[in-house]
């Protein structure tokens, strides 16, 4: 991968929870994360429950109940050619250099209409206004493209959407924005098999050479429709193992508890 332009360096990330309530009640979760993010490929992080991978992706977003306490995030400046550091950005200024998170449980907002949600984020993300003609005519191609029914632009967004269909108006955001990475946190969650199917039809028809996706999950069944290029296995807040798409199938086979057990070993 040495050759690929890469997006997002991860190095030596260390990272803790900081209780919104308490601000002294601090929990670290993240014990030195090195991860490279490359333009055009899609990795897949997998790991049991409280391994870190949910915050890794929040701490990648800037979400302010997450504080770094070593290392650092840099992302690939198009204009600069360069790598910068992102630590000090807000999400909102992240999401404006081209990362998208869609949330594993997304929320539902009363008195939000959809449209207008939509309308303003595409409008934010790209610095200038869209008319409302254009809007609609963009939205419609999106949602036909992943078989969405018209009738939720007529309500609020996410409320009395079923898991499947919030999880559609996630990946519809992502069609939308077109960000240059997008982290998928267990997109997969809740999701029955046609829903997952129609997800991640949604998804393949966003791969190019261009932009990179960040796959979260916990099982193969989502990569066995987005085949990952690269595998990264997280364990106590570390990453533990990397390889090819082959990692999954041993995984799948293993375990978790064995592969955290030859890492330990092997410490």
């Amino acid at each position: 991968m040495t050759n690929e332009t890469l997006l997002l360096d991860i190095e030596n990330l260390h990272a803790q929870y900081v209780n919104p309530h308490n601000q002294n009640e601090k929990i670290n979760i993240l014990n030195g994360i090195n991860l490279k993010i490359y333009k055009g490929k899609k990795h897949a992080i997998m790991g049991p429950n409280g391994s870190g991978k949910s915050t890794l992706s929040s701490v990648i977003m800037g979400h302010p109940h997450y504080q770094i306490t070593q290392g650092d995030i840099r992302y690939y400046n198009q204009q600069t050619s360069k790598m910068e550091s992102i630590t000090g950005l807000l999400p909102h200024e992240r999401a404006k250099k081209g990362i998208f998170m869609s949330f594993q449980n997304p929320v539902s907002v009363p008195g939000l209409p959809v449209t207008q949600f939509l309308r303003a984020s595409l409008q934010n993300i790209r610095g200038k206004d869209i008319t409302v003609k254009d809007f609609r005519k963009e939205l419609k191609s999106n949602m036909e493209a992943l078989q969405m029914n018209p009738d939720l632009m007529k309500r609020y967004l996410n409320e009395g959407f079923s898991g499947g269909e919030k999880k559609r108006m996630e990946i519809l955001q992502l069609s939308l924005l077109q960000p240059r990475i997008a982290i998928l946190d267990e997109i997969d969650s809740g999701l029955d098999i046609d829903a997952l199917r129609q997800v991640s039809e949604g998804i393949n028809r966003l791969v190019d050479n261009e932009r990179a996706f960040i796959l979260i999950t916990h099982y193969k069944r989502l990569l066995d429709y987005i085949a990952p290029d690269s595998v990264h296995i997280i364990a106590e807040g570390k990453i533990i193992k990397e390889g090819g798409p082959e990692l999954v199938d041993i995984l799948e086979s293993t375990g978790y508890e064995e592969i955290v057990k030859e890492a330990k070993l092997a410490s």
